[in-house]
């Protein structure tokens, strides 16, 4: 029986991981497209049912261990369950928080061409859906592979930043919004950083090892 529940519960998680990943494409076809109805959308339904998804998937783990006290490989699933819902609730915060700005930025003429921003949210964006992959599949190599890829969402978001830095020193009127596209690669940096913590849960799980440092990982 409470096998049957942990499979229930990883699909409901699985589909809070799929809404996730869609308000971020969401809000960076909003920006790019310069479309305010997609971004209204992830400002409104999709922010509440995420805040949905999170709190009914959270009940449920409380419930499984409460009714079942499951022990071993059972508890650390569900407990990895809870922290993956957390995560998944950060980063649709995240997506919220692009949609904010990119609402704003849709109003002004651009910055500069929105190259870095698209690769940046396409590598933040595979790191998760990989993170989820992972998991459902206890790929630890995946996951492994997927940390690897941290140092390049850090890498890309620091270069947008020299560029634009560049841009509001030359010219104050492109401040707000050279600060808008910041936020926004800061928050594609936060849901790289989000997905490496799940893939190092993962690790755990399938491996029983913890990695904190997991830029050491590759050469273990």
């Amino acid at each position: 029986m409470l096998e049957e529940k942990i499979v229930s519960l990883k699909k409901e998680l699985l589909e809070f991981a799929n809404h996730t990943e869609h308000m971020l494409e969401k809000a960076m076809q909003g920006l790019l497209k310069r479309d305010r109805v997609l971004l209204d959308e992830v400002l409104g339904a999709d922010e509440t049912q995420a805040n949905e998804s999170e709190l009914h998937i959270d009940e449920l783990c409380v419930t499984l261990i409460a009714q079942y006290a499951p022990k071993g490989r059972d508890l650390r699933t569900i407990l990895m369950i809870l922290r993956m819902n957390n995560d998944l609730e950060r980063m649709a915060d995240h997506a919220v928080n692009i949609a904010q700005s990119s609402a704003r930025l849709i109003e002004q003429p651009p910055v500069k061409p929105l190259i870095d921003i698209p690769h940046l949210a396409e590598v933040a964006g595979k790191m998760l859906h990989d993170s989820i992959t992972s998991f459902v599949d206890e790929n630890a190599l995946l996951a492994k592979r997927v940390c690897d890829r941290d140092d390049v969402v850090d890498n890309l978001k620091m270069q947008l930043m020299r560029e634009l830095i560049t841009y509001m020193t030359s010219d104050a009127t492109t401040i707000s919004r050279s600060l808008d596209l910041i936020r926004i690669a800061n928050n594609l940096e936060r849901v790289g950083d989000l997905s490496t913590n799940i893939c190092e849960d993962v690790i755990f799980m399938a491996e029983g090892r913890v990695i904190k440092h997991h830029a050491d990982e590759s050469t273990a």
